[in-house]
């Protein structure tokens, strides 16, 4: 068991915080303390003002939470690619088409995966700007109050991380960064604006930031700290190409040579600076790859050399659910450890073609990421089917319509990659391995990626990265090369939507998804603002394509 850490104190911290917000910009405080005795010390503003915000990242379901449940950020970016899909099982997995659209990118605009992610991040972003503008307020009255500097800073990055998502998932959104605006006045801001907002955010507040490994059991167990706040900007440098193209569906692409960042007082371009912070989080903070590359989701990952922020999780000390290995999994593999299983999500063709399965050059990565064959259970006893006959998974039967096949139930390969906790509550879905966001082999996977987009050699970090994993070293490689490695590293990691848009295979047909009428303008690269949101207010409209 974990043990003392910023989550062990969320319990108390409910106390202080605000509910969910069930719409865009609304709040609904709890009525148990006033707002005055809230901010009466350090430690209650510590509370009140930083780790409530804290217990929105993980979540229990209905579409909240960075990671870990379902109808959410990570099947927006994950089930709309060549990496994964939720196949039509017969009657199973149908839910009105909603998988099977998010796959074929036929969404539209009135879709509650879209609506619900929306809701979730802005529900963040209100109590954010809640929280900062009752600490500027209190240093304005005291400003030789030394504990609420520090607190601030982390509030400021914390809310440009949810800004970042926003900016990635939606493109043009409002920036509302002060609790007093009210919703008729919320105007929408261009998509280079959200970005430069987040970019300056992150960069004028990482150095108030804590130097701490953010995945480590701590007082800064889970929270944004300088490594994350610069993983971040690594992220928002690689793709500057897309974040600051305020017009991505006019067929001009813009150049990140180009774009340009301050970092340290020396003006880069985009691609420089990817480096510059990659470089920072290697060399300031000692992250280096785990000897082995399960190790980062076991059971005990906390103590991962490599994870940068996470997720904490424990069965008896926090309520954040994870669904991703329940949802995979057959139903009588979930039973055989007294879990569930909802026998739904796996790997399409085109992942299997990336990783080479069934061939001799099969990627050792495949088998520490995917159930796939005959499954042994506990005590390495073979799981049965109802019937009597194996649990065998077929993963190269599988289609995004399953209703006509003979393998209907086992096709697919499936999630595995989490070690699975045994001892999880709850049907498996509180588990001990925290849920990883972040981690140092992405950041040598940007590196390189970044050094072949300036006309450099990027092979030293990618071959770090397939040495690890025992996969045979390239030479010369490429960006088509670089993607191919990022889905055999990063599976299940909720990176894929993301790393396909930057490359331009986003919008291309994959394993039974043709490309939608005019999609190769790009218009799906960014979701539509849903038909409710654009029903609250007038001033915004819909972003082109929908």
């Amino acid at each position: 068991m974990k043990k003392f850490a910023l989550y062990s104190m969320l319990v108390a911290a409910a106390t202080f915080t605000f509910s969910s917000c069930s719409a865009f910009l609304e709040e609904h405080p709890k009525d148990k303390i006033s707002e005055d005795q809230a901010y009466e010390t350090p430690m209650l503003v510590y509370l009140t003002a930083v780790a409530s915000l804290y217990t929105q990242v993980g979540a229990t379901g209905g579409g909240w939470g960075l990671q870990g449940t379902d109808r959410g950020l990570y099947d927006l970016n994950t089930f709309t690619t060549d990496e994964a899909m939720i196949p039509k099982r017969g009657g199973d997995w149908y839910d009105g088409g909603v998988w099977m659209n998010l796959y074929l990118h036929n969404w539209g605009v009135n879709n509650d995966l879209i609506y619900s992610s929306w809701n979730y991040l802005y529900n963040v972003i209100v109590l954010s700007n809640n929280s900062i503008d009752k600490m500027t307020e209190i240093l304005e009255r005291n400003p030789t109050n030394t504990a609420i500097p520090p607190y601030l800073a982390e509030v400021r990055a914390f809310r440009a991380m949810y800004y970042y998502y926003l900016l990635d998932l939606y493109g043009r959104v409002p920036l509302v960064v002060s609790s007093d605006t009210k919703i008729q006045d919320v105007v929408q801001s261009d998509r280079k604006v959200i970005y430069d907002f987040v970019v300056k955010e992150l960069q004028e507040t990482v150095a108030d930031l804590s130097v701490a490994h953010s995945n480590k059991p701590g007082v800064y167990y889970g929270r944004v700290t300088q490594p994350v706040a610069y993983y971040l900007l690594a992220k928002l440098a690689l793709n500057a190409e897309i974040y600051a193209d305020n017009n991505w569906t006019d067929g001009v692409k813009l150049d990140g040579k180009d774009i340009k960042f301050t970092v340290d007082g020396q003006q880069m371009n985009a691609w420089e600076a990817a480096i510059a912070y990659c470089n920072k989080i290697e060399n300031s903070f000692g992250y280096e790859l785990a000897s082995k590359f399960a190790d980062n989701f076991s059971t005990k990952n906390e103590s991962s050399v490599e994870n940068i922020f996470t997720i904490p999780m424990d069965p008896t000390l926090y309520t954040n659910e994870f669904y991703y290995l329940i949802r995979s999994r057959h139903y009588n593999q979930g039973l055989a450890y007294g879990q569930g299983g909802w026998n739904g999500a796996c790997a399409t063709l085109d992942a299997l073609s990336v990783f080479d399965y069934g061939k001799d050059s099969q990627d050792p990565r495949f088998d520490l990421s995917y159930y796939h064959g005959r499954v042994a259970g506990p005590n390495g006893q073979d799981i049965k089917l109802d019937d009597g006959s194996y649990l065998d998974y077929v993963p190269e039967a599988v289609k995004l319509d399953l209703s006509d096949s003979k393998d209907q139930k086992m096709a697919g390969a499936r999630m595995f990659k989490y070690e699975l906790d045994e001892a999880a509550t709850n049907d498996g879905k509180l588990q001990s391995n925290d849920v990883v966001l972040y981690r140092f082999a992405d950041v040598l996977l940007m590196r390189s990626e970044a050094k072949v987009r300036n006309g450099e050699s990027g092979d030293a970090d990618f071959n770090l990265v397939r040495s690890r994993a025992g996969a045979p070293t390239l030479s010369n490689v490429d960006l088509p090369t670089i993607l191919d490695e990022r889905l055999r590293e990063l599976a299940w990691e909720g990176h894929r939507r993301q790393d396909m848009i930057r490359f331009g295979t986003f919008t291309q047909a994959y394993s039974d998804r043709p490309q939608l009428p005019q999609e190769e303008t790009g218009f799906t690269t960014v979701f539509p603002i849903e038909a409710r949101i654009l029903s609250v207010n007038s001033k915004l409209t819909q972003n082109p394509g929908y």
